[in-house]
């Protein structure tokens, strides 16, 4: 190698260390790497790389004073192609480098050069400085503040018009199977979306899919646009948008949700998916009429995140063993109760994970179809062409189905045909909105299915929150009082004696204590539980009173937890932080008692 031979001739490389670097070349490790190991300084070992190849190279420390740069090589491009925006020198954008004989990138830049109108010169620049300059990209207020100094310069543009609604439409067509997709991650796609309002969606879609968001709000006022992440089930405002581009933005997500641009008046929903390092995933989109234009809310849906066994959403040992024995009845109904966003759908599908889908015909109708399960034939409901639940559900049992997993039971007729497929000798999944588990069957009865259906039909109901999980080590104790242990005393005094004897003393709760990886003390959530299930005496409580005051004095007799008492065992055991029993109705800890 003719650069080797250089730097021995300028004593810069022992000639002996030659072959080796030669041999750790041809294995992909960077040459200043190797040649600083051999006692090159960084600085030498760069200058003299940069010297063999004609061009210049310096050590940067910092990056770009001015992120303003940014905005002329997309993150992603910079991401693949090794290469990062220095400054504007001269009229020409000096743009680092890592590999100069990656002709790929060279290609890349003589793209990006004509396309924003400005000649380019390369600099040799290390990795780790490489890094640091990427690592500054990585802002979601800078990222889109570039993108909305774009969005002015198009505006004032004398040749350009504003983008419109219209404009947004050609920037991404629907795929060939008709559903509307895109690509967050592709430096190819990166490079051809042009558009600025575009980058903005984009960049807010990717932020909040690599924070783990759940939900994205974007909710306009008089003189800004708030957008909100939600993370471990609670908002935090994440970037403010200047109003003018409200109207645009929505347009953008109207145009991947195929929803109507010309409709402002009524709320109207839809749903797209993206690709993001290889992954799918999914966004329920819901827009709504405000004052100042329209309001949008996005539910993330990302499959490679959820959660298949039952361990890992929450249940403890002995909830295990009383799901897993509830699972293998013949017949019947189990229902999961919850309000929205209460990890219903997860327990769900953890449970049909757990099927025998090999011996058994597993169906579900789902809105939508939320994450796959192989050997489970799943469809989506589609109720603006009248296939919805209870027609679903009519047309499932003539597949000769085992186990039907239903979305929902939102009216009667699903409800109704639900427990005739448990009737018929069916096991039946599905969810309903109440607030506790005993709230299911006067909701049931409410809906119009006939008590004296429910009651050999409803196997149980599990109801169920999410609450913020303590990083491990990041709980911090401290004692309970005698005060707050009466109180827990009386939480639990109308217990049978034998479940109450196999609580956790009352000695010591958590607090979320901030770490260097765990910023907040919390990292994602998990379930608390309370579990109904029916037994013959529930069944003649349906049959004759079924209100909750009656169906949760029985259940409690036969040593029901709720969840408020399941969340108090988990903080008992460090497992959440002991604020988030106050969450689950009641407080037990006021905030001046707690040191």
């Amino acid at each position: 190698m003719n650069f080797l031979g250089f730097l021995v001739d300028k004593g810069l490389l022992p000639a002996n260390e030659r072959a080796k670097v030669e041999t750790e070349l041809a294995k992909k490790r960077p040459l200043a790497e190797a040649l600083a190991e051999r006692g090159v300084s960084l600085a030498d070992a760069l200058k003299a790389t940069g010297d063999a190849y004609g061009i210049p190279a310096r050590l940067l420390g910092d990056p770009p004073a001015d992120d303003q740069v940014f905005q002329y090589i997309p993150l992603d491009s910079a991401r693949h192609y090794g290469f990062v925006p220095l400054g504007i020198t001269d009229g020409a954008l000096e743009v680092g480098i890592t590999d100069p004989d990656n002709i790929e990138a060279i290609d890349a830049l003589q793209f990006i050069s004509g396309k924003i109108g400005m000649p380019y010169k390369i600099t040799l620049i290390t990795k780790e400085d490489f890094d640091r300059v990427l690592e500054a990209y990585k802002n979601l207020s800078g990222e889109v503040g570039r993108a909305l100094s774009e969005y002015d310069t198009v505006a004032k543009s004398p040749t350009t018009d504003r983008q419109s609604p219209d404009a947004v439409t050609s920037l991404e067509g629907a795929s060939a199977s008709g559903e509307e997709s895109l690509n967050l991650s592709g430096p190819h796609e990166a490079l051809k979306e042009d558009a600025p309002v575009t980058k903005i969606v984009s960049t807010i879609l990717r932020y909040a899919i690599e924070g783990h968001s759940s939900d994205i709000h974007i909710e306009p006022s008089a003189t800004k646009t708030r957008v909100r992440f939600r993370m471990d089930g609670k908002l935090h405002t994440s970037i403010e948008l200047p109003a003018k581009v409200h109207e645009a933005v929505v347009a953008r997500i109207k145009i991947l949700s195929k929803l109507r641009l010309d409709e402002k008046r009524k709320p109207q929903d839809g749903r797209f998916s993206a690709t993001v390092e290889k992954r799918r995933v999914d966004f329920r989109v819901s827009t709504f009429p405000t004052e100042y234009g329209e309001k949008v809310e996005m539910r993330i849906l990302d499959r490679s995140t959820t959660t298949t066994t039952l361990e890992s959403v929450g249940f403890n040992a002995a909830q295990l063993t009383e799901v897993r024995d509830m699972m293998k009845s013949p017949f019947g109904i189990i229902l999961i109760a919850g309000p929205t966003g209460s990890g219903k759908s997860t327990t769900l599908f953890s449970m049909l994970s757990e099927t025998d889908r090999e011996t058994e015909n597993v169906v579900s109708l789902e809105d939508p179809v939320e994450y796959e399960i192989p050997g489970v034939s799943q469809s989506q409901v589609r109720p603006e062409i009248g296939y919805d639940f209870a027609n679903g559900l009519r047309s499932i049992l003539r597949q000769d189905p085992d186990i039907i997993m239903v979305g929902e039971i939102r009216d009667k007729e699903t409800a109704v045909l639900a427990v005739q497929a448990a009737l018929t000798g069916h096991l039946v999944f599905s969810t309903i909105h109440t607030n506790s588990a005993v709230g299911a069957i006067p909701r049931l009865i409410d809906m119009g299915v006939d008590p004296f259906l429910i009651a050999p039909t409803l196997v149980a109901v599990i109801g169920q929150r999410l609450v913020r999980k303590l990083c491990p080590g990041a709980g911090k104790p401290f004692p309970v009082d005698e005060s707050v242990k009466q109180l827990l005393d009386r939480d639990f005094a109308d217990l049978p004696e034998k479940y109450r004897s196999a609580l956790p003393p009352f000695n010591q709760f958590f607090h979320a204590s901030p770490t260097e990886e765990c910023p907040n003390g919390t990292r994602g959530r998990t379930g608390v539980f309370e579990i109904l299930r029916m037994n013959k005496s529930l069944e003649q409580v349906v049959l004759k009173t079924p209100v909750e005051e009656d169906v949760y004095a029985v259940a409690r007799a036969g040593g029901m937890l709720t969840m408020r008492e399941d969340a108090i065992k988990k903080a008992l055991a460090g497992e959440i932080p002991f604020e988030e029993i106050n969450t689950l109705g009641g407080e037990l800890f006021p905030e001046e008692e707690v040191a």
